[in-house]
């Protein structure tokens, strides 16, 4: 299935731009606007650093300052979305064809989506099924609806039946973070129970594969899930 590439005839972002946008159009997405603070700390860069790039950033039209906070112009929006497309096609291809594990390919993929050229991306595409979230359950841009419905497990009840549908594009970028769900199954598909919540000291526990987890209420809100609903033969 071709699509239109919005970017033909533009001129690509560097290396560094594409990884500022992909960073820019999750904090949009999520809080509605671009926070220079919050960005630093993502990117482990300093607030210089980010101010600098910002700079750059305007002048070339990826983004625009003005009015409440930083936001994503119309042509980095489109930069950002294509390049989140391309890194998320290729942790599929990862996945499903070279089975490389989920522990790995996060970073592999950044490795390789800023050589992927339009026409390749459009193949993968189709080779893959136009999935509409990436294997960490993750929306490709247009496709936020999708995950929509599903609840960040520290606001689930307890002990009702889930299933584990999203692991936040946060985690995925706190290395030892993700290892440790991985290592324990807290996985997109995983049947689970959310089996106690302690606020005293913001902890959350959840059964999975019959082992107990332990997450920070930091990395629960980050972790979503889907209930299960049984009908009356199951």
């Amino acid at each position: 299935m071709s699509q239109h590439n919005p970017l033909a005839g533009q001129t690509r972002p560097t290396h560094t731009i594409e990884d500022y946008l992909m960073t820019m159009y999750v904090m949009e997405r999520d809080h509605g606007e671009i926070i220079a603070a919050r960005l630093a700390e993502m990117m482990d860069v300093s607030a210089a650093t980010v101010a600098m790039t910002f700079k750059r950033m305007e002048r070339d039209n990826w983004i625009s300052g003005k009015g409440h906070g930083v936001h994503l112009t119309v042509t980095g929006n489109e930069a950002a979305s294509s390049v989140i497309r391309r890194h998320m096609l290729t942790e599929w291809l990862l996945v499903r064809i070279l089975k490389v594990p989920m522990s790995q390919t996060h970073n592999e993929a950044h490795n390789i989506e800023h050589a992927i050229s339009p026409n390749l991306e459009e193949r993968m595409r189709d080779i893959l099924g136009d999935p509409k979230v990436c294997p960490h359950g993750n929306p490709f841009p247009g496709c936020e609806g999708v995950v929509s419905g599903w609840i960040a497990l520290t606001d689930l009840p307890l002990n009702e039946g889930i299933v584990l549908r999203r692991v936040h594009e946060q985690i995925e970028d706190n290395h030892e973070l993700l290892n440790y769900l991985i290592e324990r199954n807290v996985l997109p598909g995983r049947r689970a129970q959310v089996v106690e919540s302690l606020p005293f000291n913001q902890t959350l526990t959840l059964h999975v594969e019959g082992k107990n987890v332990t997450l920070g209420f930091s990395a629960a809100r980050l972790i979503f899930a889907e209930k299960i609903h049984l009908t009356n033969d199951q």
